[in-house]
This record gives structure tokens, sequence and C-alpha cells, in this order.
């Protein structure tokens, strides 16, 4: 079986739960600690050896391409697809298959796992000759009308259910949005048929893979963290200025001479900050802020361009 060295990111999302902030950008460019979050999650697929990159964007993201073209450089390499409707993962792999040669390994683009479960999950796809492999999460069988669940036994997928009642679940083994496909799932997607809401699922596409050639495996993971909303959003910055030694600098030449840093603390060129502030810890500020007077910052994440009045104590937001 061929190495997996091509991903495809699934970065085509609008994000309606991260209003306002979507409003200007698209969830995939969502700030965490410095980098948009399709970053952070290409970052583990990199670590793990995937150098060649199939992006689905939205036709409205006028700012994913120039951002990877100016910190991207081969041997890493992106090739942009628009999706132009919000079709559902099995029409984003349609969209991307004329770019596909070989097995592959596809993300959501909102989906972060530690990279040595992508690490196990490329190295059982190797092993088991699977024709996919699927990232499995244990949940509480109450949340099971939320996600895919799956059917496994002997260590194969039998069956995959898209929102299942609790009580008519299979298990309570969830499917993430990352996988491990080998080429055969390319051939099914074309009689995946629309939803009842209005998508081309991919859990569709998956399950003909089951019924028709076999060799569908997963790999447990221990944890994931997904961004849904900006109670997400913060808690990612928080963790990330905590693990990632690049995350936290201070970029700005803009900062008054009695401001308190508390690390870890991110702040970006062209922040302006004012005398008295105490700043930190776990605060990431984004470029063209403008911090007044006696500001305390603690546990927040300040959007660019974000002008913040005198006085203000801001613990535990997003602004």
């Amino acid at each position: 079986m061929a190495k997996v060295s091509q991903g495809v990111i699934l970065a085509a999302g609008k994000g309606t739960r991260l209003h306002p902030l979507t409003a200007t950008r698209t969830k995939a460019m969502a700030p965490v600690a410095g980098k948009p979050i399709v970053v952070r999650v290409l970052e583990t697929l990199i670590q793990n050896g995937i150098h060649d990159f199939v992006l689905l964007i939205s036709p409205d993201d006028q700012e994913i391409i120039p951002y990877f073209q100016e910190n991207f450089a081969p041997p890493i390499t992106f090739q942009f697809v628009v999706q132009p409707e919000r079709l559902g993962m099995a029409n984003a792999l349609r969209l991307a298959a004329p770019y596909l040669y070989g097995p592959f390994i596809m993300s959501a683009c909102d989906n972060l796992v530690p990279p040595s479960h992508v690490a196990d999950l490329l190295n059982t796809h190797e092993s088991a000759q699977a024709n996919a492999t699927l990232s499995l999460m244990e949940i509480d069988i109450a949340k099971a009308s939320s996600t895919g669940i799956i059917e496994w036994r002997a260590g194969l997928i039998q069956r995959i259910v898209e929102k299942p009642k609790p009580e008519a679940a299979p298990s309570n083994i969830s499917s993430l949005p990352l996988y491990v496909f080998s080429p055969k799932i390319l051939v099914y997607l074309p009689e995946v048929k629309l939803s009842a809401r209005g998508e081309y699922e991919l859990q569709d596409a998956i399950q003909l893979l089951i019924d028709r050639a076999g060799q569908v495996t997963g790999v447990l993971t221990p944890s994931r963290v997904q961004l849904t909303n900006m109670a997400d959003l913060l808690a990612l910055n928080q963790y990330y200025l905590e693990i990632d030694p690049t995350a936290a600098q201070i970029l700005s030449q803009n900062i008054h001479a009695d401001t308190q840093l508390l690390p870890p603390v991110r702040i970006d060129a062209d922040v302006a900050i004012g005398p008295g502030c105490v700043i930190g810890p776990n605060v990431y500020i984004e470029q063209g802020c403008q911090i007044g007077a006696n500001v305390h910052l603690a546990n927040a994440l300040i959007l660019r361009h974000t002008v913040i009045a005198p006085g203000q104590q801001i613990t535990n937001q997003v602004v």
C-alpha cells in the first residue's frame, strides 16, 4: 500500500456560531495564538509526513490564499478548490477528487487531535491495509443524536449511523471528522444522494465502502478539541499560549513602559497599549488594537482592530 502523503482540509464552513468574528473572516481563519485554526490542524498533519494539501475553501474567503502563499513554501504545497455551496463533506471530497493521486488523510479545519493520534491513524491504515481508517472517540450516549455513531466488531466498522437517537445508537463510539482513505472512497461519491438536511453526507459514502469493499477500521483518540463557539475559541487560545513556546511573543513596539505583562501573553505588531495596564496571563491581542490606560486583561482574546477604553477590566472574554 502506498504511503499517505496527501491531505484534504475542509475549510469552507461559515461558522455561524462564531459570529460576530465570522462576519469579517471565515471559521478556518479564526485566530488561535497567532495562527489561524486551519494552520493548527495542518501542523498536526505536517508533523506526520503529510506535505501535499488540497484545501476546500469558501468563495467568500479573501484571506486564506494570501496567508498560505506568504507563510508556507515547498516542500509543503497547496491546491485551493472553491466549494461554491456548502453541500456537505461528500460534495467537498468530490470537488477535491481530481487533485488526489493516492491514499489521503482528510480533516475538518475545526477538529484538533493530538499529533500522536494522527500517527496512530496513519500506521493503522497502512498495517491493516484498510480502505478507510476513522478517528473515533467514546462519548456520552446521551449525545449520540449530535454526531455519527459506529457499530464496531472484531476491529472492523460494520455500520455508521448519522445522528441516531440515543436508544437507537449501535454504540457510544463517535466518528470524528478525521479520516484516512484509500482512493476507493472516490468511486462511491457519485452515488450519494442529497440528505434530508440538504447535504451530501460523507457517512453515506463510507457505508457504501463498508458494504461493498469492507476493510474499514478505526482508532480511538483519548482527546480532541473542536471549535464551535466563542467559548471554544477562548479555551483554544489559552491552551496554545501555554503549550506552544512560539506562541507567546511580544511583537508590538508601542507598549507603555509601566505596563505589566504576566505570561503567557501574545501581542501582535501594530498594537498600542497605554500606561498603567496589566496584561495577562493567557491574553492574546491581535494586530491593530488600541488598549487605553489602566486596562486589566486576563484570560482574554482581543480581536484585531478593537479599541478598549481606559479603565476597563476584561476577564474570560473574547472582545
